[in-house]
């Protein structure tokens, strides 16, 4: 049987290039499953050493993502960025980790850290921030290694910080690229400047910098009692950086990137992701690319380069009382506080939050997931299906009530009673998002089914006690044509109240053929459980292959690969 990457380079020979994108095949057109089904990889074969340094404005992203819709118009679109079980492959956008995987507590507090933090002594001062509001610059310890220092806003202990060293270790073990982080504490005599140093001040013309500059710096920072300064020192990137991304839409100069942003279930899913940490500074701004050698070819990475605006507190204050709750513009909503004279009234507005400056305006009681808000609706967060937020809310789910303390502890709050509340109200956030998500849809996952015909899985609902179970299982097997799409019932349906049971007879034992189970649950609180999961296996010698899920829709997919 060919590969999928075979397959690919016959058909480089008469097409340009083809998108690594979920296409929808008419029946008989190719074959559904490749031998290497399902992939566990995204392939990146082109060299993308040629991409180059951009700057993406934020005001116009900013204008862009509230008043229009930037992206693909198509609605209802399935993540094209998925393989044939419906998972993400790992790749430089992404790499599977807390659900896919066993990881540990330990693994999950190391989080991206690959060494030391700043080598002590004298720190160079080589340049100011580049952007974000927070206080900081940047450093050249006397390793020659460069990191970028953010500090606690004056009057905000350990807030800032905190966030920073707890959201980076969370969004890491969710699979994301993350800057390396440590913590420090800077003294003002540890401090020199570069000659080389330059700032671009509010007036917009850079100078040199002058350790007026640091000094300013720190009395917009927040000093211990000890006289040093708090602060998060973020290790420089590998590769040559090229800017960030956008959430919709591709890099032109990057012949990887072919999936549309929207159409990322990595990026749909930080609705969810989101949603429990409150990361409400969802932007371009906050991305990175670089430019990074693998496989003596270039390829860009993408960072989730700064997801430190989570949990109660930004970078200068608590979270305003509607981050979360709103978007930062809304119409409807405008017109309705005009016409009542504001006193129209949401359910956030009466929010009695617990007080502690650490962890600032954060709460599990009234958060209701399906409700929450970034500050801009980014094309991703727009576009999340039903099948994106189910993969996101088990990740979610996976997360133990001993890692969310280990992970809130990781935030080295002196008080401990902020490790205690950011845990406590994760936990909360954690539990209600999947009761929301879980129950959504059919929730039958982890299939399997041994030589015998024994067909087994999985329901992450029961799995994680955010439903009842249904009153018993439905499912059809069919004998299926990889070539042709057709299937053909195998017998009557068979019932079960467990989730295992035993094929009809008559399933067809030659290596080489298919079959489909679909797979329904029937349960009176929850319809949708009803629509079935399409469960698709592969005879070989050794017994059945799980190569294919589909959770939603019907209208078979088959993923394109890139190739030139």
């Amino acid at each position: 049987m060919q590969t999928r990457h075979q397959v690919l380079l016959c058909a480089a020979l008469s097409i340009a290039a083809a998108s690594l994108v979920s296409v929808e095949t008419p029946r008989g057109a190719s074959a559904k499953f490749y031998s290497d089904d399902p992939l566990a990889r995204e392939p990146e074969t082109q060299d993308a050493s040629g991409a180059q340094e951009w700057d993406i404005d934020l005001y116009w992203d900013l204008l862009e993502n509230t008043f229009g819709k930037p992206g693909d118009p198509t609605p209802d679109v399935r993540a094209r960025n998925v393989n044939t079980i419906g998972e993400v492959p790992d790749s430089n956008w992404f790499t599977n980790r807390i659900g896919a995987k066993p990881l540990s507590i330990e693994e999950a507090v190391k989080g991206p850290i690959n060494g030391a933090g700043p080598a002590p002594g004298t720190w160079l001062v080589v340049r100011g921030k580049q952007s974000g509001v927070a206080p900081g610059f940047t450093i050249r310890d006397r390793e020659g290694q460069t990191w970028f220092v953010s500090f606690d806003a004056k009057g905000l202990p350990e807030a800032a910080t905190g966030a920073i060293l707890v959201a980076n270790r969370i969004f890491w073990t969710l699979g994301y690229w993350q800057t390396e982080n440590h913590l420090v504490h800077v003294r003002t005599e540890q401090l020199e400047v570069s000659e080389e140093a330059t700032i671009k001040p509010l007036s917009g013309k850079r100078r040199r910098m002058k350790l007026a500059d640091v000094e300013e710096v720190l009395r917009r920072s927040h000093r211990g009692p000890d006289g040093s300064y708090r602060a998060v020192a973020a290790r420089a990137l590998p590769g040559r950086v090229l800017g960030g991304f956008r959430y919709y839409g591709t890099r032109p100069d990057d012949p990887n990137d072919v999936v549309p942003h929207e159409h990322r279930r990595e990026l749909r899913a930080l609705k969810v992701f989101g949603a429990w940490t409150n990361l409400v500074d969802m932007k371009a701004g906050n991305t990175l690319d670089s430019l990074v050698t693998e496989n003596g070819k270039g390829v860009v990475r993408h960072y989730l380069q700064d997801v430190g605006s989570t949990f109660g507190t930004g970078a200068l204050a608590p979270r305003e009382y509607d981050e979360g709750y709103e978007f930062l513009y809304e119409g409807d909503l405008v017109w309705k506080r005009l016409l009542t004279l504001n006193f129209y009234m949401k359910p956030w507005q009466t929010i009695d939050y617990e007080k502690n400056p650490s962890i600032g305006r954060f709460e599990g009681d009234e958060f209701e997931p399906a409700a929450w808000k970034p500050r801009v609706p980014t094309a991703a967060f727009l576009r999340a299906r039903a099948d994106d937020t189910f993969w996101a809310a088990q990740r979610v789910m996976a997360f133990s009530n001993d890692m969310i303390r280990a992970l809130a502890a990781t935030g080295r709050y002196t008080d401990e009673s902020a490790a205690v509340l950011l845990g406590d109200v994760l936990m909360k956030r954690r539990d209600k998002i999947g009761r929301t998500y879980l129950t959504a849809v059919n929730p039958v996952t982890d299939i399997q089914m041994d030589a015998s015909g024994n067909l087994t899985f999985e329901n992450a609902a029961l799995e994680y006690d955010v439903a009842r179970a249904p009153d018993h299982y439905r499912v059809i097997f069919n004998r299926f044509d990889n070539a042709t799409g057709e299937s053909t019932p195998l017998g009557e349906p068979v019932n079960a109240t467990e989730p295992r049971l035993r094929a009809p007879r008559g399933m067809p034992s030659a290596p080489g053929t298919f079959v489909m189970a679909r797979i329904a649950a029937i349960a009176p609180e929850h319809p949708s459980w009803a629509i079935p999961v399409d469960a698709y296996f592969r005879r070989s010698s050794k017994g059945w292959t799980l190569v294919g899920v589909d959770r939603l829709p019907r209208t078979p997919v088959v993923q394109v690969a890139r190739v030139q």
